[in-house]
């Protein structure tokens, strides 16, 4: 009982299917853009063309000034690495002369302490305090330097100690003094080239940031110039095809003996079907591959690539699993004996469709592979190349679908 449900609803499809597109076919045709819809098409890309040469301009514009600011902040780190180590150097002088300068102020100390031998024993001795006086009185150790030449008189050993310290004084206050000065002359040299480089780094950074947004807006200009050109691309490529459809429709009208569809003589094929649903639905996709992929026309060809007709029928099948013995390189004529034969209003993407000069077998000349919506896939002619058509642009229709 179910499967006699099941036939019923299949003959109803059926039927509903063919008082549709029995006595006149609504199938689509590809459409045929206009020469003034192309023109806009082609503006907008050139418009879109122009934005992007000018946004390039201006983002190579923006390189080149960052190279001359990184450029420059480099030299900026250089001079500020170079100015912290002659600091560190500075320091160390700085730091070496105040060690000096404490040991000569032991020297002065030492200086002292002998002054004051020398007079107490110039005292014990009866002598008086007048030669060293002068001495006892300095205020500090400027002073008493400028008083030194009196020990000259106190003898060789306290002249021995005066030179000393003399000469110790000397050196470090002159060590001490250009230590100093070097090390404030490198602090101001790294405060200066610490602000240098602050300034370089941060040019670099808002150029390198403007160059991030122009290169964002280059980038956009051209995913939008590539989506005009294909847009403008396609509606060219559909006016071709629509305009080469009607020639061939036109001189298929034109041919002497030639029908738009035959009529049905009751001709016969296979009486069993070798494929799945799923499998012609794949051959169709492999057809599609093949003609989007631009592949020529070459006569008795059947891949990988270039084909003909029949040989497109074939390597479409024998992608999806069908081979020898069950499936085999045949030309257009003999596929039609070697196919189901379904009406037209029965045809289901990946029939087959023949087409005829006089309406007999033996001169079927052309085959292709049925897409859906009365449209086809095939391999045309050396001219044509591989294309998508409408199946009706060719005359000599066979009134039959094979499925293979």
């Amino acid at each position: 009982m179910p499967s006699a449900l099941h036939r019923n609803r299949w003959i109803v499809i059926t039927l509903a299917f063919g008082l549709v597109l029995g006595s006149s076919p609504a199938f689509a045709k590809t459409p045929k853009p206009t020469l003034a819809q192309i023109a806009a098409a082609k503006k907008a890309e050139d418009d879109k063309r122009a934005a992007a040469s000018a946004a390039a301009a201006k983002l190579a514009a923006a390189n080149q000034t960052l190279r001359t600011l990184t450029s420059q902040a480099d030299h900026a780190r250089a001079l500020y690495r170079q100015a912290q180590k002659e600091l560190v150097i500075a320091i160390g002088i700085s730091n070496t002369a105040t060690l000096h300068a404490q040991m000569t102020a032991a020297d002065v100390g030492a200086a002292h302490r002998t002054i004051g031998k020398l007079a107490a024993n110039a005292y014990i001795m009866g002598g008086g305090l007048t030669d060293i006086e002068p001495l006892l009185s300095a205020s500090g150790p400027q002073e008493l330097a400028d008083r030194l030449s009196t020990l000259s008189t106190l003898g060789s050993k306290n002249s021995t100690a005066l030179d000393r310290y003399r000469a110790a004084e000397a050196i470090a206050l002159v060590a001490k003094n250009q230590a100093d000065a070097a090390k404030v002359a490198a602090q101001k040299a790294s405060d200066k080239v610490a602000a240098a480089k602050k300034v370089a780094d941060s040019a670099q950074s808002a150029q390198q940031a403007e160059v991030n947004k122009l290169q964002a807006v280059q980038d956009q200009l051209m995913k939008e110039l590539a989506s005009a050109k294909k847009i403008r691309t396609t509606l060219e490529q559909q006016r071709q095809l629509a305009l080469l459809e009607e020639a061939q429709a036109n001189r298929a009208a034109q041919t002497p003996g030639q029908k738009k569809i035959w009529p049905d003589l009751g001709f016969k094929g296979r009486s069993t079907i070798r494929t799945t649903v799923a499998q012609r639905v794949n051959a169709v996709a492999f057809a599609r591959k093949q003609v989007l992929a631009g592949k020529p026309y070459v006569w008795g060809a059947s891949g990988p690539n270039s084909f003909d007709c029949s040989g497109l029928v074939y390597a479409a099948f024998k992608s999806v699993g069908l081979v020898w013995p069950n499936w085999d390189r045949l030309n257009a004529a003999l596929y039609s004996t070697y196919t189901h034969h379904v009406s037209l209003s029965e045809l289901q993407p990946g029939d087959l469709l023949f087409y005829s000069y006089n309406g007999t077998i033996a001169n079927i000349h052309h085959i292709t592979i049925y897409a859906g919506d009365g449209m086809m896939w095939e391999a045309r002619s050396t001219k044509s190349g591989l294309r998508y058509s409408n199946m009706y642009s060719v005359n000599g229709l066979m009134p039959f679908g094979g499925r293979v």
